[in-house]
């Protein structure tokens, strides 16, 4: 049996197993204590969430029993759905969508995460950067969109990214910055590789001009965007809705 986990829910503690909070592998809780997505601790090294602790009680009972057990009288059913819809647990959105409407329309936040990198290599007296980028996400509707459109190019010839996200729960790439032709000759010797994405078939020239073609690809597949991210952060955080 795994050691029990301490959660800091908001002020709220709660104890728990590692089984129980990854129950529902694509949910925010399943990938934060997978690995997938980073997590921080509070001043006692119980791992905080800043989210509402009172209703956690309730996610946490679903996640232990798969059941939504609430008082005859509950009055919060909004507030929890929310709370739900932030964990990504569609299990109990669509148990909490019974209770409320079952012709409602049920939307579905999704996050998903940049974490990229970057070093630099000298060949004679050129210098050529070269970037490495881990993409996760809640939704693997999203990330297979994403690992569609993107591919490699080397010594001319069109190559697939290479993720199996059958086996994978995120997509890593790595390519090098465009130098011009003078570089062919050394991307060859060196191994590496121009990314481009579909159906424009541009080149990825930098770090942002991938996380702005992210952006293009989920929009154009139905996600829609809340806000502009800071593509100085790392991981680079997006926040989308698909409906």
């Amino acid at each position: 049996m795994s050691e029990p986990i301490t959660l800091n829910v908001g002020g709220k503690l709660y104890t728990t197993s590692l089984k129980t909070l990854t129950r529902f592998p694509e949910s925010m809780l399943g990938l934060m204590f997978d690995g997938a997505l980073s997590t921080s601790k509070d001043r006692q090294g119980n791992y905080f969430i800043d989210r509402d602790g009172k209703m956690f009680r309730y996610i946490l009972n679903f996640l232990r029993t798969s059941h939504l057990d609430l008082p005859v009288d509950f009055q919060e059913l909004d507030l929890l759905n929310r709370e739900a819809d932030f964990f990504q647990i569609q299990p109990l959105l669509e148990a909490l969508q019974k209770i409320k409407s079952p012709v409602t329309k049920i939307k579905k936040n999704v996050m998903l995460n940049i974490i990229h990198d970057s070093y630099l290599h000298t060949v004679g007296s050129y210098t050529v950067k070269i970037v490495t980028v881990q993409v996760f996400s809640t939704s693997c509707a999203l990330l297979k969109l994403l690992n569609s459109k993107f591919y490699y190019v080397f010594n001319g010839d069109n190559l697939s990214t290479g993720t199996n996200l059958e086996d994978s729960k995120f997509i890593s790439l790595e390519w090098a910055e465009n130098t011009g032709s003078r570089m062919e000759r050394h991307y060859v010797m060196q191994n590496w590789k121009s990314l481009y994405v579909s159906p424009s078939h541009q080149q990825i020239q930098n770090l942002e001009m991938f996380v702005q073609q992210i952006i293009k690809t989920a929009v154009d597949g139905g996600f829609l965007l809340h806000s502009i991210p800071s593509v100085s952060s790392v991981p680079v955080i997006l926040h989308f809705t698909q409906y």
